[in-house]
């Protein structure tokens, strides 16, 4: 039983740390990343369906994405829902691809994206503790019905307390990662 509470444990958290990971992705550097258009949608023959699944986009420089839509009929669709997106990028459209030109990002605006990802981090420590304070919680009853003596629940909760710290590192890492990349100019 503990194996599996600690397995289970293992792979929420890891979860956690994916879609920590998943935001970051989704945060504009000034450079150009596939991951803006995560979370752009266009209406693909009467589907809600993402950019990236209607289109071939290409990175051939640090500051430029180009898109090639699979049916030149949507690069309108494309064009319209990216100028409304919050990415604050003006598309190009030359009739046959759309251009996307990052600009570097402006001092101010660099920190407040700092700001953002120490949230989306902290969000993701919270997520990780939660994750412990119930396996704590599963391990507590285990003892209260029996099935376990106090010497078992104390070395449970310290496996927990390791795989909880071994987790919240990763997330310091990734967090110091994209500080980092949004820090340079």
């Amino acid at each position: 039983m503990k194996d599996k509470i600690l397995m289970e444990s293992r792979k929420r958290m890891q979860q956690s740390i994916e879609n920590t990971q998943h935001e970051f992705n989704t945060i504009r550097t000034g450079r150009a990343s596939v991951s803006l258009l995560d979370n752009l949608y266009i209406d693909y023959y009467g589907t809600r369906t993402l950019i990236k699944h209607a289109a071939n986009i290409s990175v051939p420089e640090a500051r430029i994405m180009v898109i090639s839509p699979y049916e030149p009929k949507f690069l309108k669709e494309i064009e319209t829902q990216i100028r409304k997106s919050d990415l604050g990028i003006n598309p190009t459209n030359d009739g046959k691809v759309i251009r996307l030109s990052i600009p570097p990002l402006n001092e101010e605006r660099r920190k407040e994206l700092v700001r953002l990802v120490k949230k989306i981090a902290e969000d993701g420590r919270v997520s990780i503790r939660n994750i412990r304070r119930e396996s704590n919680d599963e391990f507590k009853k285990m003892e209260n019905d029996g099935e376990i003596t106090k010497d078992d629940l104390a070395e449970f909760q310290k496996e927990v307390q390791e795989l909880t710290d071994d987790f919240i590192e990763r997330i310091n890492v990734i967090l110091e990662q994209k500080e980092k990349e949004i820090m340079e100019v």
